[in-house]
């Protein structure tokens, strides 16, 4: 059988600020990300197999993708912790707001890096996570691509 490459899409809300930035992003503000997650992988050819046919289920991808990424992230507010943002992390956790401090500055390009690192952590032995694209506006996202990352 050939290597099939399979893509599943996500999409949650999450606020951010980028610390020190120059531009309107300074502030924080929100969007309404997409996410598409695609591995690769050859078919199951075992036709006792129950996922006969399949790279991966598509429910077992969206099980990983959701605990990892979309519940962790989705409605949160995203900020580096090694900034000053921490002090209104904390005032709006006081306040019962979801926060999550990260280790790096939560722009797509980093976000999109962290999330690549998560997903191949759970992923199969014998699937292997291709590509992301994460867009943040209808004109803008960030790719990840595993071509261009061996060391991850």
């Amino acid at each position: 059988m050939g290597t099939i490459r399979i893509t599943k899409q996500f999409s949650f809300e999450t606020g951010h600020a980028l610390y020190g930035y120059d531009g309107k992003c300074k502030n924080v503000h929100g969007h309404s990300y997409k996410l598409s997650v695609t591995v690769i992988g050859k078919p199951i050819d075992d036709t006792n197999h129950v996922k006969h046919g399949m790279v991966i289920d598509f429910g077992d991808l969206k099980k990983i993708v959701k605990s990892e990424i979309v519940d962790v992230f989705d409605h949160a507010t995203v900020f580096n912790k090694n900034t000053p943002h921490v002090e209104l992390a904390k005032e709006l956790e006081d306040r019962g707001h979801n926060v999550l401090l990260v280790n790096y500055q939560p722009t797509s390009e980093m976000m999109v890096i962290d999330f690549a690192k998560k997903i191949k952590k759970h992923l199969p032995e014998h699937i292997t996570l291709h590509s992301l694209k994460l867009q943040e506006t209808e004109t803008s996202f960030a790719e990840w691509y595993a071509s261009d990352n061996t060391s991850l």
